[in-house]
């Protein structure tokens, strides 16, 4: 057995933590262990069995690493709030493999039962009024929005969260699977799992960032969500499939700021499954896109299915390839070819495209709304990083 070792540095009687690797035998055995607390210094996990208990948080210059096929598990039986949250100027370093991906899970196997994966960041962002800062949502507070375009967080690749999107604290505060405040372009986010979360699969609050080769499966509100002036320009390979429960493919809004960029991805496949109802009764999201609140972005090469007829009540309501939310949004955004939306193969959806009013008429300039019967979607490869209790998510 390979040793332990730990660095710990002792000043005024506080006991603070430099570096640690926690080691495996030389069989490659999974070892086991808590991951817990604030991390303060260089944090290495090896291939292992863990148990994440309470917010670990991840502060300014100190970096987490877990090693690829490692599993996670949260009881929330164990704390009240559970999650992990990488801190403005921390690093985290999740590298998992296709055939050996790094899993968060929770023992009950309960939507909402943890908080998910949150990395805060330094790139800018456009909040309500056009601030450069604002305060996260998920009850915690933390301040977010800088200037670093370029800012890292590290690396998350081929990593799955599962049963996350918990209402902590208060009650009202929601967290998603995965969440990015202002988080920059020099982070890598790819071969990423959202699963059967209680609220978002992944939402971006401002930021730069990139993400590429991600699976939103099952989750209760919208699949893909962004706000505050979300920007990424390199976004390939997105799948949603929504199942049981859930509202819109994407809600995409930009905090009522009219702005002269706009986020880009290509290869999108939104499914809705038959049977897929509203997170909410009597709130009836059942699009495949939302734009609100001068919401925009360019997305070519898009497969559109299942968004049809919801019938609550004694009330039908149609789902469209394309809402636009308010008279605002289709005048900034659509009217001033901010929206596009290309090459889209749309099947089994009531509308292509709809305001949520009669006092809405949507008309996209020429170009900017095209279908097409040979968009293939994400393309996205299977494995075990995309398979959840033998089951493939890719459907």
């Amino acid at each position: 057995m390979k040793k332990l070792f730990v660095c710990l540095s002792i000043l005024s009687l506080a006991l603070v933590s430099c570096s640690k690797d926690i080691a495996e035998d030389e069989n490659n055995t999974p070892v086991s262990g808590v991951i817990s607390g604030e991390i303060t210094g260089n944090v290495n996990y090896a291939y292992g069995n863990y148990t994440l208990q309470g917010v670990v948080r991840v502060k300014n210059g100190a970096t987490l690493t877990i090693a690829a096929g490692s599993t996670i598990r949260i009881d929330k039986t164990l704390a009240t709030d559970n999650g992990l949250i990488v801190e403005n100027g921390g690093t985290i370093n999740l590298v998992g493999t296709a055939d050996a991906p790094i899993v968060f899970t929770e023992v009950s196997k309960v939507p909402g039962s943890w908080s998910g994966i949150m990395l805060v960041g330094d790139a800018p962002i456009n909040a309500a009024g056009g601030a450069s800062t604002a305060l996260s949502e998920d009850g915690s507070n933390i301040t977010y929005g800088g200037t670093d375009a370029t800012d890292n967080r590290g690396i998350l690749k081929y990593v799955r969260v599962e049963y996350a999107g918990k209402k902590i604290a208060d009650g009202q505060k929601e967290t998603n699977s995965f969440t990015f405040y202002s988080v920059g372009s020099g982070t890598t986010l790819d071969h990423l799992v959202a699963y059967k979360g209680a609220d978002d699969g992944f939402e971006f609050f401002g930021g730069t960032v990139s993400m590429t080769n991600a699976i939103s499966y099952g989750n209760f509100d919208d699949a893909f969500d962004w706000q505050d002036g979300w920007r990424g320009q390199n976004n390939s390979n997105w799948t949603a499939i929504q199942v049981g429960k859930g509202n819109f493919g994407m809600e995409i809004e930009c905090s009522l700021n009219n702005n002269a960029y706009w986020p880009k991805v290509t290869g999108v496949t939104l499914k809705r499954m038959s049977g897929c109802v509203p997170e909410v009764v009597g709130d009836v999201q059942i699009d495949a896109f939302q734009f609100k609140r001068e919401g925009n972005g360019e997305f070519d090469n898009v497969i559109i299915d299942g968004y049809g007829n919801y019938t609550e009540t004694t009330t039908t309501y149609q789902g469209a390839a394309c809402k636009i939310q308010d008279a605002t949004t289709n005048t900034n955004q659509v009217n001033s070819s901010k929206i596009k939306l290309t090459n889209l193969k749309i099947t089994n959806t009531s509308q292509q495209i709809a305001g949520a009013s009669s006092a809405i008429s949507v008309t996209f300039p020429t170009g900017q709304f095209t279908t097409s019967n040979t968009a293939t979607g994400s393309v996205l490869t299977n494995g075990t990083w995309s398979t959840v209790e033998g089951v493939s998510l890719l459907q």
